[in-house]
């Protein structure tokens, strides 16, 4: 399983305005949803995208087939413009 990581160039932090977790990169500046943010939180490059989902399902009570999907597609759209890395495990 993949490990996801931020890009080097890309820095997640809190918008001062809205108060919804951002993405910061040189181009410019990412809102995201507050899941996408919680997902970008855990991404550090030493927990599996597989333990991620772990973490997800046991803090929102889900089950993690329920959660796989919607966190591939989160990090897969990241990927795709270069702010997340995939390492393999």
């Amino acid at each position: 399983m993949p490990v996801p990581k931020l890009s080097f160039k890309a820095r997640l932090q809190t918008d001062p305005v809205t108060g919804k977790p951002a993405l910061l990169f040189p181009e410019g500046v990412l809102l995201l949803s507050p899941s996408a943010g919680e997902i970008l939180g855990l991404c550090d490059g030493v927990r599996s995208q597989e333990a991620l989902v772990a973490i997800l399902s046991e803090r929102h009570a889900v089950a993690p087939a329920i959660l796989e999907a919607d966190v591939a597609e989160c990090l897969e759209k990241l990927r795709a413009k270069g702010l997340v890395e995939m390492r393999p495990a």
